[in-house]
C-alpha cells in the first residue's frame, strides 16, 4: 500500500510540473524556429567553389544585435549588424525636392521648319553597345540642328563586338522620337531617291569632341558640297561644352524623345513591378566583373597565375589588341607595331606611355612603351571594386542583409564563387533572369542591346542605383536621375575605398562604416556634388537642372529637426560643404576636342595613337568595353 501511495504521489507531482515543461519546450522550439528563419541559406564551406568563405549568423545577448559575420578561414572577420541604419533615410536625399528637370526651349529659340535648309540630309552611324549608341543618337540631333540639315534616322551598330542585329525601330519608338522633336529638327525615317536612283550619302568622319565652330568649318562645306553626308563612328563627336538652348536640346532627346519600344516597356516594367512585390524599395547595381572587362582594365585582384593567365588569353583573342598605328608629325613618320611581341600586359584602357625619341643627329628612332601596373590601377581607382567589396560597402553605408538587389551584369568573372559574399551580404538576390522566365525573355534574349534595355529600365526605375564603373550606362544613368530629381546614385570611391578595403581587419565594424561614409561623401547622387561643367554632359546635365529656390529659402527659414548642415551620410557639416580633393575625377571632356576645326593633334609628344585607323575586322577597344 505505502508503494501505490508514494507512485501516486510522484504521479501527481510529475502531472503538476508537465505544463511548466511544454511551455518550456514550445519557447524554445519557437526560438529555434525563429533563428532559423532569420539565418540566411547555409553556404557549404567544403564545396571548392566556397572554400574561402566563412559566413555565420549571431546573437549576441549582451545587446541583442544580431551580426553576420564575414571572412576567410584562418584570417580576421568582419562583424557586421544585419539590420541596416535607423538613424537616416538612406532611400532619398533631403534636398532633392528643391531641383528639378527644366529643357523647353526658350521662345528665341527657332523652330525647325523656319532654319532647315532643303537638299541638306545627315545620316549617322553609330557606334559600341546601346549606351554609347544613345549618346550618338543624342549628339545627332543638335549636329543637324547646327547645320540646319534635316536628320536621318540613325543607323545603329551591327557589326561590332556586341553582333546585335536590331535596327532603331527595334530599340526605341521612332514615330515618337520624330514627333517628339518636330519643332527642332525635321527628322526623315529615310533618304529620299535622287534622280530615281538610290541616294549613297558621302561618308565622313569628325574628330572627338566636337565644337559648333568645328561643324561649320569642317562639315558644313562638304554638305553644301554632296548634299548628303553620314558621319561614321558616331559617338563622343560633340562637344561637351554648348550653348545653353543646344544643351536643353541634347536633354530633350535623351530625357523625353528616347522612348524604347511597347514590348521593351511592357518587360522593363514587369521586371520593376515583381522586385516591387518582394519590397517597398531595391537597390539596383550594375556590377560590371564580367571577364572581358577585368582583361581589358589592365587590374589585377589578386588571383595569382590562374588569373593572369585566364585574363591574359582573352587579351590575345583580339588581334586589333596587338597591333596599333603610331603615327608621328615630329618625326613624319608612320609606325606599326605588335604589341604580341612584347612580353608583358599593356593597360587597354589606355596606353599609359607611347613615346618616339630619336638620337640627336642620328637617324635612329626608338619607342618607348611603359607597361601597366595592375596593382597601380587599383591603388589609383581605375578599376571596378569585387562583388564582395560593393557588398561591403553598401552594407556600410546603412544597407541591412534584408535589402533586395537587383544586379545587371553580363557572365561574372569565376562565377559563383566570386557572387558568393555578396549573395551572403544580401540575400534577396535577382537578376532578370531569376525574375523571368526563359519564354518570357525569349524575345529579347538574342538581342544584346534589348536585353541591356530591360536593365537600363530596371536600374532608372530603382530606389538607389550602384554603378560598379564609369561607363556609359553608368553616365548617362547617372545624368538621367539627377534629372528626374535626383534620385540616390552611388559612386564608389575607389581611390579611398582601395585603401579601406586593405585595413578592413585591422579595424571595428563600426570605424569601417564611419570611415566609409566619410570617403562616399561626394559620390552618392545628391544635388550640387559636382561642379558644373564638370564630367560629360550626359552624366551631369548641369544646364538643365533648376533650383527651386523659394521653396528652399522657406524650409531654411523654418525649424530644423536635425541641426543646421543636416548630411545626408548621417554626419553634421555645413551646408555649402563640398570636399574638393574627394570629388569624383571628372575631367574637362574637351580639353582634347578640336575647337576651332584644325587638324587633331597627337599626344604624347606629338605621337598619338590612331585608333582610327584599326582594322574594322575585330572589334575596337571601346566597343569591348563600351555598354
Amino acid at each position: 500500500m505505502a508503494f501505490h501511495r508514494r507512485r501516486n504521489h510522484y504521479y501527481k507531482r510529475f502531472r503538476s510540473v508537465l505544463p511548466l515543461i511544454s511551455a518550456v519546450s514550445g519557447a524554445l522550439l519557437i526560438l529555434f524556429c525563429l533563428l532559423t528563419f532569420l539565418a540566411p541559406a547555409p553556404i557549404d564551406t567544403n564545396n571548392p567553389r566556397h572554400k574561402n568563405l566563412v559566413l555565420y549568423r549571431t546573437l549576441y545577448t549582451a545587446n541583442d544585435v544580431v551580426e553576420d559575420t564575414i571572412g576567410k578561414p584562418g584570417e580576421p572577420v568582419l562583424h557586421i549588424p544585419i539590420k541596416g541604419r535607423k538613424d537616416r533615410d538612406v532611400w532619398s536625399s533631403r534636398n532633392s525636392k528643391y531641383f528639378y528637370g527644366c529643357s523647353n526651349a526658350s521662345n528665341k529659340f527657332p523652330n525647325a521648319n523656319a532654319i532647315t535648309h532643303p537638299n541638306r540630309y545627315l545620316l549617322i552611324a553609330t557606334s559600341g553597345g546601346l549606351n554609347q549608341q544613345r549618346t550618338g543618337i543624342t549628339d545627332a540631333v543638335v549636329a543637324a540642328r547646327i547645320l540646319n540639315a534635316t536628320l536621318v534616322v540613325p543607323k545603329l551598330d551591327q557589326k561590332s563586338f556586341w553582333k546585335d542585329s536590331s535596327d532603331f525601330s527595334e530599340i526605341f519608338d521612332v514615330d515618337w522620337y520624330i514627333s517628339s522633336l518636330a519643332n527642332d529638327v525635321k527628322i526623315i525615317k529615310s533618304l529620299p531617291r535622287r534622280r530615281g536612283k538610290t541616294w549613297i550619302p558621302h561618308n565622313m568622319r569628325v574628330p572627338r569632341k566636337c565644337s559648333e565652330r568645328c561643324y561649320q568649318n569642317r562639315v558644313l562645306p562638304v554638305l553644301l558640297k554632296r548634299h548628303a553626308i553620314q558621319l561614321t563612328k558616331f559617338d563622343y563627336r560633340l562637344a561637351n561644352k554648348l550653348d545653353t538652348q543646344l544643351q536643353k536640346l541634347r536633354c530633350r532627346v535623351n530625357y523625353h524623345a528616347l522612348k524604347f519600344t511597347d514590348p521593351i516597356l511592357r518587360m522593363g516594367e514587369k521586371l520593376v513591378h515583381r522586385m516591387r512585390m518582394k519590397s517597398k524599395h531595391f537597390i539596383a547595381l550594375h556590377l560590371r566583373f564580367e571577364p572581358d572587362m577585368l582583361a581589358f582594365s589592365g587590374c589585377y585582384y589578386g588571383g595569382g597565375d590562374k588569373e593572369r593567365k585566364e585574363l591574359g588569353a582573352i587579351r590575345k583573342r583580339w588581334k586589333t589588341l596587338h597591333t596599333v598605328t603610331i603615327r608621328s608629325t615630329k618625326f613624319d613618320l608612320v609606325l606599326n607595331l605588335n604589341l604580341s611581341d612584347f612580353h608583358f600586359p599593356v593597360n587597354l584602357f589606355g596606353f599609359h606611355h607611347a613615346c618616339l625619341y630619336s638620337r640627336s643627329g642620328a637617324s635612329n628612332v626608338f619607342i618607348h612603351l611603359q607597361a601597366s601596373n595592375p596593382d597601380k590601377e587599383r591603388r589609383h581607382g581605375k578599376c571596378p571594386l569585387t562583388p564582395k567589396e560593393v557588398g561591403l560597402m553598401l552594407r556600410a553605408l546603412g544597407y541591412g542583409s534584408d535589402v533586395h538587389i537587383y544586379v545587371a551584369s553580363g557572365e561574372v568573372y569565376d562565377g559563383e564563387d566570386t557572387l558568393a559574399p555578396l549573395k551572403a551580404l544580401f540575400p534577396n538576390f535577382y537578376t532578370k533572369e531569376t525574375l523571368a522566365s526563359k519564354e518570357e525573355l525569349e524575345p529579347f534574349s538574342s538581342f544584346s542591346s534589348r536585353m541591356a534595355a530591360l536593365d537600363f529600365i530596371v536600374c532608372d526605375e530603382s530606389d538607389v542605383f550602384v554603378t560598379n564603373n564609369n561607363g556609359n550606362m553608368a553616365k548617362i544613368l547617372a545624368g538621367r536621375r539627377r534629372y528626374f530629381g535626383h534620385k540616390p546614385t552611388i559612386r564608389p570611391n575607389a581611390k579611398k575605398l582601395y585603401r579601406l578595403f586593405l585595413n578592413q581587419t585591422t579595424m571595428s565594424w563600426e570605424a569601417f562604416a564611419s570611415k566609409m561614409r566619410t570617403f562616399q561623401r561626394g559620390f552618392m547622387g545628391e544635388p550640387k556634388e559636382v561642379r558644373p561643367g564638370r564630367g560629360e554632359f550626359h552624366e551631369n546635365p548641369h544646364t538643365c537642372i533648376c533650383e527651386d529656390s523659394e521653396a528652399k529659402a522657406k524650409r531654411n527659414s523654418g525649424p530644423r529637426k536635425y541641426g543646421k548642415g543636416y548630411d545626408a551620410l548621417g554626419d553634421d557639416i555645413p551646408s555649402d560643404y563640398q570636399n574638393v580633393d574627394d570629388e569624383p575625377e571628372l575631367p574637362d571632356p574637351d580639353d582634347d576636342g578640336d575647337q576651332d576645326g584644325s587638324q587633331e593633334k597627337g599626344q604624347f609628344n606629338e605621337t598619338g595613337m590612331d585608333y582610327d585607323e584599326l582594322s574594322n575586322e575585330e572589334p575596337e577597344l571601346e566597343e569591348i568595353l563600351s555598354d
